[in-house]
Parts: structure tokens; sequence; C-alpha cells
């Protein structure tokens, strides 16, 4: 049990040299990776230890499917312990080594897409259009179009996309970071609502959980108030205009021409646009649409500027371009997400989820405590945690069961599943790291965590709650009356 809480130790640990990143003057990519490590190194000396408490999920199944004869013809010196190294190093840390990377190509390619189209001019076409200086008219439209951008793209490749934008229209670096704060907000309650617009509420639709229609009809309005709720606040306390960055376009100006940015803004939407049409069309991961993009887009810089001076094609073509990505925040999510899964496959989120269920046996409540923990720890495994928790319900199990009220909620598009997709998909915002679109927020625009703490946390609590709020409101006028 002493290995099993001090993987827990280390994690705080390693959260917290994150959080500090500002004061202790270490990136968050360097903590976050010796963080990824270390919990796997704790998990792994102590591994009989920590399988033998039988909290993890992941090694009950691996011993009821694996063939432990077969196992010991082919390991005849192998003993328990072996084994349990075995299921650690090749089945768990594989495993989740394969959806980390994943999410990881995913980010590299919807990064590399939008400096693409930012170093040929195309956003410019955007910002344009966009004149307004006034403080509070400029968030409200930057958030109401992330909003539905994010249910079309997703959270994460949005958030992108929009930090991108503000820097083209916001100078001060403090009120940059206050406008990509609410990004996020406005990002992860759009993508909430959407059966494409985050992980969370894909894998309860892959999952049957949910009906693509109902989730935009039972989560969308809740979705809207999660957004609302924080910028009324706002709205009241922010005053004057910003100051427009002082935008020197001349020498972009010598090797692009304004058709090149229209096509590059057209065809760089387009491949984000195309990610989820290619996940439905052919079942395969999203990574492989954007990277079909991506090399979609390689080839057409290399073809559009092959005549060019040397130097200016190797500022527009895309391996020039790759060397302006931002790698560190590439690591960060490899260590934070690393640290994450150990916990999982050690049984640590297995046995939060149980604790939940036994304790506060409420959907509002179980869903709360979910939302809130996202903002801790990665939502991806907590939803996978409550939907292992609970089976798809059908109306004769319900009827069969001793709670048929309660458990009447987790029926196909049922409460529960419902309501879970805007918790798990809106509690990140609360804190910087508890969500993709934070990340990469954070690692974009260098955001410090103490700063988002005091300034954004409260509003986005504000917008979490409001939105449930608004939810059991709805299930009252709809179904309650």
């Amino acid at each position: 049990m002493t290995a099993f809480i001090l993987m827990v130790i280390v994690f705080i640990l390693g959260y917290m040299a994150i959080a500090l990143e500002h004061p202790i003057k270490v990136d968050k990519a360097a903590s976050a990776l010796i963080l990824g490590v270390l919990v796997w190194v704790v998990f792994i000396l102590e591994v009989s230890n920590i399988l033998s408490l039988g909290f993890s999920n992941a090694w009950q199944s691996f011993l009821e499917s694996t063939n432990l004869a077969e196992f010991k013809k082919l390991y005849p010196e192998a003993d328990m312990l072996e084994q349990m190294r075995h299921f650690v190093i090749e089945n768990q840390i594989v495993e989740h080594l394969g959806e980390i990377s994943e999410i990881l190509f995913f980010l590299l390619g919807a990064m590399t897409i939008v400096e693409t189209v930012d170093q040929h001019q195309g956003f410019k076409l955007i910002t344009d259009k966009i004149k307004t200086t006034n403080k509070v008219k400029l968030l409200w439209i930057l958030s109401i179009l992330t909003f539905f951008m994010s249910a079309m793209l997703d959270n994460l490749t949005t958030t992108i996309v929009m930090v991108a934008l503000l820097r083209k229209l916001v100078a001060d670096k403090k009120t940059r970071w206050f406008y990509a704060s609410m990004i996020v907000i406005a990002a992860n309650a759009g993508g909430a609502w959407s059966p494409i617009g985050d992980v969370t509420t894909i894998m309860l639709w892959i999952g049957q959980q949910v009906t693509a229609a109902n989730i935009i009809a039972m989560v969308f309005v809740p979705s809207v108030f999660n957004m609302v709720f924080p910028l009324i606040i706002v709205s009241f306390m922010m005053k004057g205009n910003v100051e427009k960055p002082d935008l020197n376009g001349a020498e972009m100006q010598d090797y692009t021409t304004p058709g090149e940015q229209r096509l590059l803004l057209i065809m760089g939407v387009g491949a984000l646009l195309f990610v989820p049409v290619f996940k439905t069309v052919t079942h395969l991961p999203p990574y492989m649409g954007m990277l079909f993009g991506l090399g979609v887009l390689w080839v057409t810089t290399e073809i559009l500027h092959r005549n060019k001076p040397v130097e200016d094609k190797r500022k527009l073509t895309i391996v020039g371009i790759l060397r302006k990505v931002d790698v560190p925040t590439i690591f960060f999510f490899l260590g934070i997400l690393s640290a994450v899964a150990a916990l999982e496959s050690a049984g640590h989120l297995h046995l939060l989820s149980e604790y939940l269920d036994e304790h506060v046996h409420n959907i509002y409540g179980i869903n709360a405590a979910i939302g809130l923990l996202s903002a801790i720890v990665d939502n991806v495994p907590l939803t996978a945690g409550a939907m292992g928790m609970y089976p798809i319900m059908t109306e004769a199990l319900v009827a069969a069961s001793s709670e048929p009220t309660y458990m009447h909620h987790f029926i196909q598009d049922g409460a529960f599943w419902e309501l879970l997709a805007y918790c798990a998909g809106t509690g990140g915002s609360i804190l910087i790291i508890g969500s993709a679109a934070g990340v990469a927020a954070m690692g974009l625009e260098k955001i410090d965590f103490i700063w988002y703490m005091k300034k954004i946390s409260l509003l986005a609590m504000v917008g979490y709650f409001g939105g449930i709020l608004i939810y059991w409101l709805q299930e009252m006028l709809l179904f309650h009356m």
C-alpha cells in the first residue's frame, strides 16, 4: 500500500512543480517529463505490491484473458513477478503510448497546419474583418466564434487557431493571456455538446451511451451558459479598448501574394475540417486525417514556392515552418499524460470512481466531482472509468433493478451520460492544465499557472456550476412537469 500511495505523492509533487513553473524557473515540460517517468518507475519497482492490492481493472482483465499455462511454456523461468512486469511493460505502457501518440501527432499536425497558414498571412484575411478594438465586444466576438468552431473542429484545434488569431489582434501580453483563457472556456464549452467537439463526447458517442442528435439537443443550452455566465461577469469588469499589435507586413508581402494567402487559409481550414469527415468515412483515428491534411498542404507549399529564392522558400515550406512549432508543448503533453496513464493502470482512478459511486450515489454529485477532478487529471481516463463503472441499461434491466428511478439515468441518452459529457468536457477549464485546450493555450502563450488560478479559475467555476444548474432546470421543465 505504501508504494500505491507513493505514486500519488510523486504525482502531486510533479504537479506542484508544473504549477510553480515561474517561481522555480524550471520549464513545465521538463517537470512533466520527469513526473511521467518517475510515476512509472515507482509502479514497476513495486509492481507486485501494487497489483496484488487488486485495484487495477486492467490487471484483472489481463489475468482473465491470458492463458497461464501457455505463458509458462513460453517463459519457463517466469514467476508471477515476471508476469506482472511483462503486463506493465509489454501491455500497459505500449497500450497507453499508442493512445498518447494519437494525441501528440494530432497536436503536432494541427500546430504545423496553423503555423503554415499564419506564416502565409492567411489569418490576416480574418483579423482584418474584425474592426472593433472595444475589449468587451472583441471578447464576445472571439468567444462566440470559438464556441461554434470548437463544435465543428474540436476544442484543441480551435484553441490553436484562435490563439494564432489573437496574436494579430491584441498587443499586450497580460490582456492576451486573459483573452486566451476565455477562449479556453469557450472552446471546452463548445466541444462538450458536439459529438465530434471533445474527446470525451466522442468516447460516449462511439460507446453508444449517447446518440448524436440527443447530445446536441440536451447539452447545448448548459454549454452556452457555461460560456455566457463568465462573459457577463467580465463584461461588467472590463473597460476600454485593446491595443492592436504593430504588424509589419512589408517583409511578408515580398514573398506571399493575396492569392497565396487565400489559398493557404482555405486549404488550412479545409484540412482541419476534413479530420472529422475522414474519421467518419474511414473509421481510422483522427490523427491520421490530420497528418493526411498536413501532407497535402506540404506538397502544395513545395510546388507553390519551388521557383522562389532559397531564403523565401525556407520560410514558407513545411520544412522551415516545423522549426517554429512549439515542441516543448508536445513534451509537456507526453509527460502529463504518461503520469495519468500510470495512475490509471495501477488502479487509482478505478478506486476513485468506486468511492464516488459508493459515497455520493447521485448523478449530479458524481458528475460534478468527475468534472472537478478533470481539472487536475486527464478527463479521458476519468470518463473511461465512469463508462466502465456503469453498464448501459435497458428498460428491462431498469424495471428489474432495486432502484428503477436511479438506474433509469443510465439507459442510452440517460441523464447520467448527458451530464457526464458536459461535466467532463467543461470541468477542465477550472485549471489551465485541466484540458487539452488549456494546455495548448498555456504552451503557445506561456500562460502562468498561478495567474490563471487567480484570474480565471473562479470565473470558469461559476460557468461550470451554472451550466449544471441550467441542465437540472432543463430536466425539471422537460421531464418533471
